[in-house]
């Protein structure tokens, strides 16, 4: 940025969604999707598997089959995203740990 520019800056952080202006919440479940794909994908490469091949494995129609091969979660579930991966022999394990935000609630 040119020296004495107004224009605001913003450093960004290890928070992805939420320096993308999602509340913490919102950012937390994006994190948790984006995951259970990456996870999907790692399958997906490792056993070279085709749209066709990965439309039978899941029972699902070649739109959604395309949709998960170009990360187009937005529309599907942590759920539908963990029975993918239970379809393609992964088991899925959620590990918890305390919140680093202070704005953590405890009820």
């Amino acid at each position: 940025m040119p020296k004495g520019s107004n224009r605001p800056t913003h450093v960004s952080t290890d928070k992805l969604f939420e320096d993308l202006g999602f509340s913490t919440e919102e950012a937390a479940v994006l994190d948790f999707k984006l995951t259970l794909h990456n996870e999907i994908m790692k399958v997906v490469e490792k056993k070279n598997l085709t749209s066709r091949q990965l439309e039978k494995l899941l029972d699902i129609p070649q739109p959604r089959a395309s949709e998960l091969l170009n990360g187009k979660i937005a529309q599907m579930s942590a759920d539908r995203l963990t029975k993918y991966l239970h379809r393609l022999g992964r088991q899925v394990k959620v590990t918890t740990l305390p919140a680093r935000s202070q704005g953590s609630r405890v009820a």
